[in-house]
C-alpha cells in the first residue's frame, strides 16, 4: 500500500514530513491521519530530531477531507463519526504539543483540516499565491476539531467571520489575521523556511523545548486540557454529520450541487 506521507531527516536533525497525495491535493483520509500521527509521535521520542517541517507535495498544502473518505462517512453512525473525529483530534494535538519546534511550509492552498495543521504549527511560512478557507459551514458542518487551534491563532474576531462565512481568503489576509506569519514568492519559500530552521538550530534544544512548553503554560492549556476539549468537539461534529442539515450538505457536496438552503 502506498504511503500517504514521505519522511526524511537531514544531518542536522531536521525531519521533513511531506503529505504525498498530490492527485487529491494532499487531502486527508484515515491512512494519512494515522501515518502523520505516528510520525509525529516517533519524532517526539527520537533524540536525533531537533525540528519538524510539515509540507505538501505539488502545488497544494492540503485540501482538507478526502472526497472518498467523506463519502464513506455519509451513512456512518454517530458513534463511528465520533471515533473518526477523535483520530483527527489526536493528530492535531500531537502536532500542537510536540516537544520539538515545528514549521509549516505552506506550498499552496489549505482548507479545513489542512488549515488546522497550519494553526497547530509553531512557525508558518506560505507562498504568496496560497489560498485558505474554513469552508465547513457550506456543508452544514463546523470546523469543530481544529477550532481550538484556529481560534488561538486568529482570535475570536476573525474566527467569528470565517467560521460563519466559509469564505476563502488569500495569503495577504492570512498574514493580516495571524494565521500565517510570513508570506513569500514561490521561488523564495525554501530559503525562507531555511532561515527559520537556522534560527531555531542556533538556540539550545532544551531551551527551545522548555520555551514552547512555557507558552502553553502561560496561555493556560495543555495536552490534558486539550483531550477534554477534543471529546467535546468530536461529539459536536459527529452530531452534525448525522443531522438532516449535515446529511444534505455532504450529499450536495458529493453530488456537486448546491444544498437546499443555499442562496441562489
Amino acid at each position: 500500500m502506498k504511503q500517504t506521507i514521505s519522511s526524511t531527516t537531514d544531518e542536522r536533525g531536521v525531519l521533513t514530513l511531506c503529505m504525498n497525495r498530490p492527485e487529491v491535493h494532499n487531502a486527508f483520509d484515515a491512512d494519512m491521519i494515522r501515518e502523520l500521527t505516528a510520525a509525529l509521535k516517533a519524532a517526539a521520542q527520537d533524540d536525533k530530531v531537533r525540528l519538524v517541517v510539515i509540507t505538501g507535495t505539488g502545488s497544494c498544502f492540503s485540501a482538507g477531507a478526502d472526497l472518498n473518505w467523506m463519502r464513506g462517512l455519509v451513512n456512518a453512525s454517530q458513534e463511528v463519526n465520533e471515533r473518526d473525529a477523535l483520530r483527527l483530534a489526536e493528530l492535531m494535538r500531537s502536532l500542537n504539543y510536540l516537544s520539538k519546534p515545528t514549521i509549516a511550509r505552506i506550498n499552496g492552498a489549505a482548507f479545513g483540516g489542512g488549515l488546522g495543521l497550519i494553526a497547530a504549527a509553531d512557525i508558518t511560512v506560505a507562498v504568496d499565491c496560497a489560498s485558505f478557507g474554513l469552508t465547513e459551514a457550506r456543508l452544514g458542518l463546523v470546523p469543530a476539531v481544529i477550532s481550538p487551534y484556529v481560534i488561538r491563532r486568529i482570535g475570536e474576531t476573525y474566527a467569528r467571520r470565517y467560521f460563519l462565512s466559509a469564505e476563502r481568503f488569500d495569503s495577504k489576509q492570512a498574514v493580516a489575521i495571524g494565521l500565517v506569519q510570513q508570506s513569500v514568492p514561490v521561488e523564495q519559500l525554501d530559503s525562507a523556511v531555511e532561515d527559520n530552521i537556522r534560527r531555531i538550530l542556533n538556540s539550545g534544544p532544551l531551551a527551545v523545548a522548555r520555551a514552547k512548553q512555557l507558552v502553553f503554560e502561560m496561555a493556560g492549556h495543555s495536552v490534558e486540557t486539550q483531550k477534554i476539549t477534543d471529546e467535546l468537539t468530536a461529539r459536536l461534529i459527529a452530531r452534525l454529520r448525522v443531522s438532516a442539515e449535515g446529511q444534505e450538505g455532504l450529499a450536495a457536496f458529493l453530488e456537486k450541487r448546491k444544498p437546499g438552503w443555499a442562496d441562489e
